[in-house]
């Protein structure tokens, strides 16, 4: 994909767009989903076929106002928000999101050599706290149970795993078979944010995760296992979160999946877990080195979900 040197080619953002996506799958990129989501439904459509080169900040700021103005349509579409003052418009945390997807293509296509340096600056909105941080145990007890009853099977163990851990998406959903260690309570991570790591587990979930095993079909690796997706495994679950968190009576733009990893950590603090060890749980490579400790900490995180639910 780099360009000769000498020459010059007028890449348009259309066509960037495209090998940007190709690329970042062949390197194993993260939230392929998403990205594609916002380039194909929102970023492309209003660059088109500018040049990458070209593109100046007076176009992205163009681009955030219009964004701003399109009323927010279950399913990504939008349209013109007009006088429609009861719809709900684009919220800036969206756009935002949107623009760090376009400010990682300036980043590649600099590193790939399809451009010198960045076309222009991005700024972004200043975001209003708005998402709900943690939920309260009435607000999981309400979630786990509608999670329950859904149509998806998937989605039940799901925010079980992450309630129960604080685990990022794309961990939970790459959770192997092997990976699960039931006798030490623990789930192995190869690929963490921070490098390869021992996730400690709850009792509870220890035996959730025996019974939901010895039910999955024979010869699965996956615990999220999807026949269709190339990597053999469920990539995206946003869908049937959103629609367990609105059947909860809960609002699915504040409650998102990373709220259960907040919620994971805020009520072990409330359990009265110092912070250092709430640390060990999420981010360290060895927490069997201080494995009663951990799990001391783990059994109180289980009575406060289990006590009050």
């Amino acid at each position: 994909m780099s360009l000769p040197k000498g020459r010059k080619v007028a890449l348009s953002f259309r066509s960037a767009a495209d090998k940007y996506l190709v690329k970042l799958d062949e390197e194993g990129g993260k939230d392929l989903v998403m990205k594609r989501r916002r380039f194909s439904l929102h970023l492309v459509p209003f660059f088109a076929d500018t040049p990458l080169s070209k593109i100046s900040g007076y176009d992205i700021e163009r681009y955030k106002k219009q964004r701003l103005h399109e009323i927010a349509i279950p399913g990504g579409i939008t349209r013109k928000a007009k006088d429609e003052t009861k719809q709900k418009t684009t919220s800036p945390g969206t756009v935002n999101r949107e623009l760090a997807a376009l400010s990682h293509l300036f980043n590649k296509a600099i590193e790939w050599g399809w451009i010198d340096r960045r076309p222009a600056k991005i700024k972004r909105f200043q975001e209003a706290p708005g998402r709900i941080t943690y939920l309260s145990i009435d607000q999981i007890k309400r979630l786990v149970e509608f999670a329950k009853q859904d149509q998806n099977s998937q989605i039940y163990p799901f925010i079980i795993i992450g309630l129960e851990t604080s685990m990022r998406r794309m961990e939970i959903l790459s959770i192997r078979r092997e990976h699960v260690n039931l006798h030490q309570c623990s789930i192995h991570i190869p690929k963490a944010k921070g490098g390869s790591r021992e996730q400690p587990i709850t009792q509870h979930l220890a035996e959730f995760l025996e019974a939901y095993m010895a039910a999955l079909p024979k010869g699965s690796m996956w615990l999220f296992p999807s026949p269709s997706a190339k990597v053999g495994h469920t990539m995206d679950i946003r869908k049937p979160f959103r629609r367990v968190v609105i059947a909860a009576g809960l609002n699915p733009d504040e409650v998102v999946r990373h709220t259960l990893r907040h919620t994971a950590i805020t009520h072990l603090v409330q359990a009265g877990v110092d912070l250092p060890t709430v640390k060990r749980i999420m981010v360290e490579r060895y927490v069997h080195q201080n494995s009663e400790h951990i799990m001391a900490a783990m059994d109180k995180l289980e009575n406060r979900y289990q006590k009050n639910g």
